[in-house]
């Protein structure tokens, strides 16, 4: 069975090829002698750029059942043995952002305590449930392949997701579906699978064993084990006319504090390395809840973006934040980051430069604001990176507002960019705006702008030569001796890497080490260590 596809159309992923090359030879993993190459099209299906627009998390059928069967090996007995129809098996596909991903985690870890198994494949699941994307016109199309793709190949499907919200859309054209469920509904889309497929009778498995078959406390998670995705709120305030994930997910609704740092903590002792921290507007975490002080490890602590930052820094390992706006009290948050209690790392939507269009989208800051605040926070915290999304061609954006951009990329100097071309989102306020930009001049304008910023990060990576990071490892190639590694720099799946040379067997997935950078790229760096 062909994989979905991993990421949309407007976001662009790296090819796989081995990952240790050498390194007098230009390549896409080591283009020693670099030539210009602009921007391709965002339809083109590879190209040597890491930074994507979109944080997706996509994971199809296999790709879950493979995490979820090295993740359940730890805490649950093996079942290789087990009677061929022990447990039913649900099949799972999760498309679109982290927050998506979290929502899939849940709902498996859930139908995983009531004895469902995850399917490997279409073909051997009872049931399959497609969590869905709705973002962007490319992502419901995406989306509504997948449906597709589910029925013809299972038949017994059940829809959940953001797309959920248009059900009659998805009921139009695949009338097939048993059951549409919305966004985070965690419960709806239990209840549809158990009426459907009854819930395995635990009495009846001979290899259940009550005393070893536990889920750990932290569930069941979709990433590798070393980083972990933890959302602390769900939902926005704000009324961005290109957006609907308000109509999607709701207004903000905070978790208290408490139940974040417990779920932090058991992650932690599951053996997380990294902890990187969602929603859909972070910096607002607790403004719904009006900073209610809960109590936790017998300390009371507000439900407070600050506040949670603290605690999460206690925890000792890597906190990552993600979907931050500039609010003035981020500037106490870089504090932190100066004193190295979080990772210098800010994840911030600004979206546009130019004052008209930044008014047109509705979005909550000025841009000038927003420089001097990223010049401010470089003077607290010299180390800090910061990586953005930039919307090109959004209705009435002249080739002045688009200069404005360019301008202001410029000047901020930002270490990650992702940028998408405007497309329509049914229900979007923008779609009634005058002017709509022409596509082959917002084509136009990405490739300018992403070669642009490719410029600026060869320039940024070139200042890291002959420093010593600390990276995580995510993957190794034996064969080659390289370590494919994370520094405090880089996310998972959106932005570059770090490639280590000539390591040893005793190197493992999802340890830290401590390299010197000798050579980069535009958006990878490549490193040495001496173990």
């Amino acid at each position: 069975m062909p994989n979905i596809s991993t990421e949309s159309v407007n976001t662009t992923i790296a090819p796989s090829q081995p990952a240790s090359i050498p390194k007098d030879t230009a390549t896409l993993f080591n283009p020693a002698k670099p030539t210009a190459m602009p921007a391709q099209s965002s339809t083109d299906s590879v190209q040597p750029y890491h930074h994507k627009a979109n944080h997706n998390q996509n994971r199809s059928v296999e790709q879950s059942s493979e995490v979820v069967s090295a993740a359940s090996a730890k805490t649950t007995t093996a079942t290789t043995n087990a009677p061929v129809n022990a447990a039913p098996k649900i099949g799972f596909v999760s498309l679109g952002c982290p927050k998506a991903l979290v929502d899939s985690e849940r709902i498996i870890t859930e139908l995983s305590r009531d004895g469902y198994q995850v399917a490997s494949d279409y073909e051997g699941a009872d049931l399959v449930v497609v969590n869905t994307c709705g973002f962007i016109e490319s992502a419901v199309q995406e989306s509504l392949d997948a449906i597709g793709e589910a029925i013809s190949k299972n038949g017994k499907v059940i829809v959940t997701g953001c797309l959920g919200k248009e059900a009659d859309k998805i009921r139009e054209m695949h009338p097939a579906v048993l059951a549409v469920t919305g966004a985070h509904a965690y419960d709806d889309v239990i209840r549809a699978v158990s009426l459907h497929v009854p819930k395995p009778d635990r009495g009846l498995d001979a290899t259940y064993n009550p005393k070893i078959d536990l889920i750990n406390e932290a569930g069941i998670k979709l990433t590798p084990s070393h980083y972990a995705y933890l959302k602390i709120s769900e939902g926005c305030n704000h009324r961005c006319t290109f957006c609907i994930i308000p109509s999607l997910r709701g207004d903000l609704v905070s978790r208290p504090i408490d139940s974040v740092m417990n779920e932090a903590l058991a992650l932690k002792k599951a053996g997380v390395k990294e902890l990187l921290i969602i929603s859909q507007d972070t910096s607002a975490y607790g403004l719904d809840l009006k900073y209610k002080t809960s109590f936790w490890n017998g300390m009371p602590l507000k439900s407070k973006f600050y506040d949670l930052c603290q605690a999460l820094n206690d925890l000792g390992i890597w906190v990552r934040l993600h979907y931050v706006y500039p609010y003035p009290h981020v500037d106490k948050v870089v504090e932190l980051m100066g004193e190295k209690k979080l990772l210098p790392y800010l994840d911030i939507p600004f979206q546009h430069a130019s004052h008209r269009i930044l008014k047109a989208m509705k979005r909550p800051a000025h841009s000038e604001n927003t420089l001097a605040r990223i010049h401010a926070w470089r003077e607290i915290c010299p180390d800090i990176v910061i990586r953005s999304t930039f919307v090109v061609g959004f209705p009435g954006e002249t080739e002045e507002d688009f200069q404005c951009l360019l301008d202001w990329l410029v000047e901020a100097r930002l270490d990650r960019v992702g940028a998408f071309t405007y497309s329509e989102v049914e229900g979007a306020v923008a779609n009634d705006l005058p002017n709509h930009v022409p596509e082959d001049i917002k084509q136009e304008r990405y490739e300018r702008l992403m070669t642009l910023q490719q410029d600026i990060s060869a320039q940024k990576l070139q200042e890291k030569i002959g420093k010593t990071l600390m990276v995580l490892v995510d993957k190794i190639d034996r064969e080659e001796g390289v370590a494919i590694c994370r520094s405090y720099a880089d996310a998972p799946e959106i932005d570059g890497h770090v490639y280590v040379d000539d390591i040893d067997a005793h190197v493992k997935v999802g340890q830290f080490l401590t390299v010197t950078i000798d050579d980069a790229s535009e958006y990878d760096l490549f490193a040495s260590y001496k173990g």
